[in-house]
């Protein structure tokens, strides 16, 4: 399994289906080897990563509680996780300001 899926039972609050899809898009990517989703991949990845998301949301409805909560924090849960996607939207926010402007700028 990879190592970067983590777990999602027992996590209290309980996994949001931000998390859910992370960790199936995690998945996908794993088992396809497509680390970065181009136009030719965009569409079978993301109906994928949606079909293994409902998939792991009914398991988590279905399965008992756990005894003890998850030894390791989800990525979404994480400060410094959450800093970094700050810092590329902002970036992304930016990029896509500079394009409406027409400013010259470099990829």
């Amino acid at each position: 399994m990879c190592r970067n899926i983590t777990t999602l039972r027992g996590l209290e609050p309980p996994a949001t289906d931000e998390e859910i899809t992370a960790a199936a898009l995690q998945f996908v990517r794993k088992v396809t080897g497509v680390t970065k989703v181009s136009d030719a991949t965009r569409e079978p990845v993301e109906q994928a990563t949606q079909e293994i998301a409902d998939i792991v949301t009914r398991l988590l409805d279905t399965l008992p509680e756990r005894r003890q909560p998850p030894k390791t924090v989800p990525p979404l849960r994480r400060a410094e996780v959450q800093e970094r996607i700050a810092q590329r939207m902002k970036e992304r926010e930016e990029h896509e300001r500079m394009h409406e402007l027409g400013i010259a700028h470099t990829h």
